[in-house]
This record gives structure tokens, sequence and C-alpha cells, in this order.
């Protein structure tokens, strides 16, 4: 059954209209009820508040060690939908009890889920909370929910993003033009300054690629994945291109035409005589890939779409050379990785999203309404023609994927 996090317009929709709402309400409450506290105190214990997009948790990951460093891991907490927990757990930051998980079946089952979520912070209790979900109403609502006495999150003073009520006590003003990484980090550090000089405070935004850490797998677990690669592919051998024909439920502007891939992965083919490309994918994606690796035509060409755990697609990216993907999830995984990643952008722009990896090269038009979706129209556009995805030829990719893989063969010789 589909999750309720996947069906993006839905979850506008509640976001737009109960959310707004809900932050309405409690912003009335808030000015009606007793002066809060002014004085500042160092939190004992932190919540990140980050709900959707696996990939965005793995940007987040320096934003988890600056926490860290500030209360220690074992009191450092994280909510998020239950089906977005894995890569948590994969990087291995804080104790697993301290992952709090949001049921996504339905709507009445996510909202029950976080009832007893708040129910069971509150009881922490938690000091501070901080809301990456940059303008989502919602999560505006939950973080006063919680009862910490400290809030970070954006605040819209001039109209700048939708309507999330007053909720915060840390109000920081969204950047546009720093990366996603650098936002998440500097709202953690904002805990370290009392409220009442925001949204001015000295934090320095550094612009350094900080890559996520290397994930390592037992030998045991990587022969299981060989083996499953060496059946899928037809029992050929040779090095292997990924190519992320990604149908992207959340954002379908983001996608790359996938006659694109097809005429791509002719081409690796038939210029690389040793190389293999398989199609990664989704489950739901497993009978499209298929029909992708049926119109390339070529015994070296096959598909991995719903034949691997997201733990297992990990070890896929340990043993191949190349991902070819659009702006998404699997790029960040990707960065986990030694594998090279070619990230294609189209409505989005790699200047705030780009994977953390010395090894990700980033593709994007850079034209002039691109990009169109961004945390102040919290992420939805008009458009229904993706220009900015159709100008990335297949010729550009290719000559990109070709120095790639000839630096590469350069550096195992």
């Amino acid at each position: 059954m589909k999750k309720l996090s996947a069906n993006a317009p839905l979850l506008n929709q509640i976001d737009r209209y109960a959310g707004a709402c809900a932050c309405l309400f409690l912003t009335v409450f808030r000015r009606l009820r007793w002066q809060e506290k002014a004085e500042y105190r160092k939190p004992k214990k932190i919540l990140l508040l980050k709900l959707a997009e696996q990939g965005s948790t793995v940007l987040a990951h320096e934003a988890i060690q600056e926490a860290i460093k500030l209360v220690g891991a074992k009191n450092v907490y994280f909510l998020l939908f239950e089906e977005n927990r894995f890569i948590l757990d994969l990087l291995d930051a804080i104790p697993s009890e301290n992952i709090l998980t949001i049921r996504t079946n339905s709507a009445v089952s996510m909202f029950l889920s976080c009832l007893h979520r708040l129910w069971q912070i509150r009881r922490f209790p938690i000091e501070a909370c901080v809301d990456m979900e940059f303008f989502m109403r919602s999560t505006a609502a939950i973080t006063y929910l919680t009862g910490a006495r400290m809030r970070v999150g954006f605040h819209a003073y001039f109209g700048e993003g939708p309507y999330r009520g007053d909720l915060m006590t840390h109000r920081l003003v969204y950047n546009p033009h720093i990366h996603a990484s650098d936002t998440f980090t500097s709202m953690i550090r904002a805990l370290e300054f009392p409220p009442r000089g925001f949204p001015a405070f000295p934090v320095r935004a550094t612009g350094q690629i900080s890559s996520p850490p290397m994930m390592h797998f037992g030998s045991e677990e990587q022969q299981k994945v060989e083996q499953l690669v060496h059946l899928a592919s037809g029992r050929n051998e040779g090095p292997i291109v990924l190519l992320n024909a990604n149908a992207s439920d959340l954002v379908p502007l983001r996608r790359w035409d996938e006659k694109n891939y097809v005429e791509l992965a002719k081409r690796i083919l038939s210029t690389f005589s040793e190389m293999r490309v398989a199609f990664t994918g989704a489950p739901q994606e497993a009978e499209k890939s298929e029909r992708l690796v049926q119109a390339v035509q070529s015994l070296r060409c096959f598909s991995l779409a719903g034949k691997t755990t997201l733990r297992q697609l990990l070890i896929v990216y340990h043993l191949s050379e190349v991902l070819v993907t659009n702006d998404s999830g699997p790029a960040h995984f990707a960065a986990l990785t030694p594998i090279d990643i070619v990230t294609l952008f189209g409505p989005e722009t790699p200047l705030l999203f780009a994977a953390r990896s010395p090894r990700n090269h980033s593709l994007w038009a850079g034209i002039a309404c691109s990009p169109c979706i961004n945390a102040l129209n919290n992420r939805q556009s008009r458009c229904r023609n993706n220009v900015c995805m159709q100008m990335l030829s297949v010729d550009l990719v290719f000559e990109t994927l070709c120095q790639i893989i000839r630096k590469r063969i350069a550096l195992n010789n």
C-alpha cells in the first residue's frame, strides 16, 4: 500500500489547511498564556525534526554531529517518518532508541502516531527542538507542542515564506544562498545564543564540502550482493554503471526522459566493451526498469529495480563505478560509498542540494526560470513542462560519464 508520505499533493493540502489552522490557533494560545521565561540556559536534550526525504537526512549528518558536540549523543533525539528511519540507523550517530518514528499508513494513523510521539517527548522532557522542515506548517505546530522551551525554525517576517504562525523562540531568516547542509548546521548553532538577538546571530556558513561518513559492510554481506548482481546480469562480468531512472512521485518535474536513459545506456555499452549497465529503482519501478532493459537490447544491460533492499543497494554502489541519477535520494545515499555520482538537476539547484561528496558531478542547465521549486514556495511549482531537465542532453551526460570512467580506469591501472 502506498504510504501517505509518498503522496506529496495530499500532504501539501493537509499542511496548507490543517497545518496553517493549527499554527494560527497555537499562536493565539501562546500570546494569551503567561509570558515565556526569557533567560537563556544551554539545553540538555535536543530533538531534531526532519520528517520527510531520506536524502535530506544524509545532508543533515553534519548538523547531527554538531548537536552531539553540544549535548552528547545519548541526549540527541530525531523525529521522522517511519519509512525514512533506515538511513538514520545506517549513519549510526545516535542511539537507536532515540530515533522516534511516525507511521504514515493513513491520515488517521499519522495523526494518532504523532500524538503518541508528542506524549512520549513531553515525558522526557526535551529542552530544545529544531524544525528542519524549513516552512512546513505542521512541523512548526509539532515543534511548539513538544513543550521545548527553545524552538529553532524559520519565520516569515515579511511574508517571504508560507505562514506558520509565531511559535519559535529562535526565529531564523531563511537564506536561499547557502547549501542545505550548512543551513541545517547553522540551525543547531543557533542554540548557542539567547533568543532575544534573532534573526541575527554570528555564525558563518563555511561552504566547505563536509563528506558524510563512508559506509562499510561485512565480507559475507558483500558476497551475497555480488551473487545477486551476478544472477541478475545473466552471469556477465565487468565494471558496472548504474542508471537510476527515478519516477520521483514526490517531485515529477525532476524526471529525465526515459528515452534519454535508454540512449545513454546504448552509448556506454558501445563505447566501453567491458562495461555493464544496470537500472536501479524501487519495487514499484521494477516493471518500468525491465522495459528500459528490453529497449537497450544488450545482454550486458540488466535491472536491479526491486531486487535489493536499501542496504543492499548501498553495497551495489560500493561494487559499481558510476551512478547517473536525477536529483533525488539515491544521489545522497551514494555519497556514503566510493562511487562517482552524476546528478541531474532541473527545477532545483545544486548550489543548495548537491550531494556532499567530492565524487559528485552536478549537471544543471541554469535557465532563467530554474530553480522554481524552493523552500519559500513549499517546493511547489505551476510548471508542467520541465525544460530545465530537457536541456540536459544525452551528449552532455555521456561526455561527463566518459571523463569519469576514463579517470577511474587510469587510477585503477
